[in-house]
């Protein structure tokens, strides 16, 4: 994905935004809510928002505050009938998470039990060579031969179609609501374009081996921007 775009500075903001595997654009996060920016952490984003960082590693379910992702939203009110479990901070005080946190092991992605549930359906027929682990491995890995059909796993609406990230080749991510996101890596061809609503089942590209070493389909699930087990919303087969 070295390729540059050429459609001008709508298509590079779009293509920072794709780095994070995020939905086009920066959709604006309701009151109560904040979206994490580069430079963030969890003790600047509680100062900021003048609440302790036990409060945010409690009301976001966060295993371990260290992990959190440019893109994700993270709830920096209490929500409705909940207290906080501290006083506000004072300015330049000093705050530590709580020791149940520091203790728990690292978990990049989302909590599957703090998701809603989606529906999805597999992309591609093929083996499984590679299963999520949230660090090395963001999604799935499914191989079969060069050509074979790629299908929308849900449907939804198609927010970046090409291959300007590296290590993707030539990606699809579809976007199926204001939380979920799919991605289709390595493809052979595209069969859809940017801005197209997709049926889940429809066909949207070929199996192929663009940035990796033989063929496959690395198959991503993302929740308000972070990656989770695509495994947990797929059938049993």
């Amino acid at each position: 994905m070295a390729k540059t775009f050429g459609r001008g500075i709508g298509r590079l903001v779009c293509a920072a935004l794709v780095t994070a595997l995020a939905a086009c654009g920066s959709a604006p996060v309701g009151p109560g809510f904040y979206r994490v920016e580069r430079g963030d952490t969890v003790s600047k984003i509680a100062r900021n928002n003048r609440q302790s960082v036990q409060n945010i590693v409690r009301w976001n379910n966060l295993s371990n505050p260290d992990s959190i992702e440019v893109g994700q939203v993270l709830r920096v009110a209490p929500p409705a009938g909940v207290a906080t479990a501290a006083a506000t901070p004072r300015a330049g005080a000093r705050e530590t998470a709580p020791a149940s946190a520091a203790r728990a092991p690292v978990s990049p992605g989302v909590s599957e039990s703090a998701a809603p549930t989606i529906s999805l359906i597999w992309p591609v027929s093929g083996q499984v060579i590679r299963g999520f682990d949230g660090r090395n491995s963001k999604g799935i890995d499914i191989a079969n031969a060069v050509g074979t059909p790629i299908i929308a796993a849900a449907s939804g609406t198609v927010v970046y179609a090409g291959n300007g990230l590296r290590g993707y080749g030539n990606l699809l991510i579809i976007k199926h609501d204001a939380d979920y996101l799919t991605a289709y890596a390595h493809n052979k061809a595209l069969l859809v374009k940017e801005g197209q609503t997709i049926a889940q089942g429809q066909k949207i590209a070929e199996m192929g081996s663009t940035d990796t070493d033989r063929p496959m389909l690395h198959f991503e699930l993302r929740y308000q921007g972070r990656s989770i087990d695509p495994a947990q919303s797929l059938p049993a087969r």
